[in-house]
């Protein structure tokens, strides 16, 4: 792992701090549009649990990282010397984490009515759960339609041409719809901008898969997770995204979400 300079993020007013039951990681590159928000509503919303933020600035260049050491003293922030992808970064806090709880966030996700809480509250009263999806949504308060069964190639060429107002019968497959979403049950795919793991279970897996660079990442990783513990959906908690799906108007984005499909499909040797 490839990993650059970063501090020792254990320090706190008052001194050194004890491990936490849960810790978050959030990667960021260049994301100061949506970085403030998510900060403020998880701080805002993590109610009693017991809790430590890690931030991994992939090299932005917008000053997201001065933003964040500025305005957010207790946010444990890590400056990698390159950016080396999503899941790469993720990863650089496996040495350091010893909680309960290890939760994936993105830098565009909306935190409300204690969700996070909710969420771990769940997992306690669970123990042969280790890897649980909240229910996503758009800051509007629609679902987001998001693949709950492993990728497949014609999956993913219907949610490319997808119909967000009538989804078609692939699209439908994929993500759930015709089952009873209400309802808490066991899926093959989580999505990357909301996961929580039991840390024992994360530290297992040896986190993300970095060849990876980004996207497919998540699929990865619950597939290797379905191995060996329950990954589930968990409507009751439900935590929003501002989701742009960049890659279907960024060149260079679609060429990584390309290789990246092409890197999980020969590996899983599955289309």
């Amino acid at each position: 792992m490839e990993s650059g300079y970063y501090p020792l993020p254990v320090r706190k007013a008052g001194g050194f701090m004890t491990s936490p039951r849960v810790t978050g990681s959030i990667v960021t590159h260049n994301n100061m549009k949506t970085i403030k928000e998510t900060l403020d509503t998880i701080f805002a919303n993590i109610g009693n649990v017991d809790f430590r933020l890690y931030v991994i600035d992939n090299a932005s260049t917008d000053g997201t990282p001065n933003f964040i050491r500025e305005q957010y003293p207790q946010v444990c922030l890590i400056e990698p010397m390159t950016n080396n992808g999503f899941g790469a970064g993720h990863n650089l806090v496996l040495p350091m984490i010893e909680s309960d709880y290890h939760i994936i966030i993105n830098p565009d996700i909306i935190i409300k009515d204690n969700a996070i809480e909710k969420m771990i509250n769940f997992l306690d009263a669970q123990n042969d759960i280790g890897v649980l999806s909240p229910k996503i949504c758009f800051p509007d308060g629609r679902e987001q339609i998001l693949g709950k069964k492993n990728p497949r190639l014609k999956y993913l060429f219907a949610s490319r041409l997808r119909n967000e107002q009538a989804p078609g019968k692939l699209l439908r497959e994929y993500a759930m719809l015709d089952e009873d979403l209400s309802k808490i049950q066991d899926i093959e795919n989580t999505t990357g901008c909301f996961i929580v793991f039991r840390t024992s279970v994360f530290k297992q897996l040896g986190g993300f898969d970095e060849r990876y660079f980004m996207y497919f990442e998540d699929a990865d990783i619950s597939r290797r997770a379905a191995k060996i513990t329950r990954v589930v959906y968990y409507p009751d908690a439900v935590v929003y995204h501002v989701w742009g799906r960049e890659s279907k108007r960024n060149f260079k984005l679609m060429r990584i979400h390309i290789q990246s499909m092409l890197k999980y499909f020969i590996k899983w040797k599955t289309i």
